[in-house]
């Protein structure tokens, strides 16, 4: 291996950590490099990863009784899962590593990083975490009370159906937030008037 596939903070974490899990880590470490020659390490979380093209692969870590070994990816997941070697115990897929004897086959280690290598390589995995996009929340009821006013200031009405959903919901839980009648018709005064000036239920703070 070249010298320069080394990050030297990774160096400095396997040395500042326990006696056990320093050749653990140094072997994953070699391991990764072996299976995909293109690996970079970084450090993340205040723990070692192992990226390619800026996507990670995995990462591992040491505590003070145990180790983490963790491939990223659903894909990978399922594979270790399919290979009854996936776990919830810890903060990796393999679990709770204090020693050697623990990890899979090297064999099977340098397979599972050429995979997940492979995965980057050939754009099936562009992104570290595949973040799923919820849907926008849809627009707030409004209550009755806010309503009844609205209709008779049209100005308000405008403004308030130009408003994002979001921005009408600060106004309707405030107002729905209003334990006592009277208190809940001066919260709808004092919307009315806001929301016919343009303004959101937060404008002296923020802007939506």
């Amino acid at each position: 291996m070249k010298n320069q596939e080394f990050n030297p903070k990774v160096d400095a974490y396997i040395a500042k950590s326990q006696p056990f899990a320093q050749p653990i880590l140094s072997h994953i470490r070699e391991l990764a490099h072996k299976a995909c020659p293109d690996v970079e390490e970084t450090i993340k979380w205040s723990m070692p990863f192992f990226e390619l093209g800026g996507v990670v692969l995995g990462h591992m870590a040491a505590f003070k009784q145990h180790c983490a070994v963790g491939f990223w990816g659903p894909e990978m997941h399922a594979i270790l899962s399919e290979d009854g070697l996936l776990s919830e115990n810890g903060m990796g897929s393999l679990g709770k590593v204090t020693s050697l004897k623990d990890l899979p086959s090297d064999k099977k280690l340098l397979n599972y990083y050429r995979q997940a290598a492979g995965l980057v390589a050939s754009g099936q995995r562009t992104k570290s975490i595949a973040r799923i996009k919820k849907p926008p929340k849809p627009a707030p009821e409004v209550p009755v009370e806010l309503s009844a006013a609205l209709k008779k200031n049209k100005v308000a009405a405008k403004m308030f159906a130009g408003l994002s959903a979001s921005c009408q919901r600060e106004y309707v839980d405030w107002i729905v937030e209003a334990k006592r009648p009277e208190t809940k018709q001066k919260r709808v005064a004092q919307s009315v008037e806001w929301i016919a000036e343009g303004k959101q239920r937060n404008w002296k703070y923020q802007n939506c």
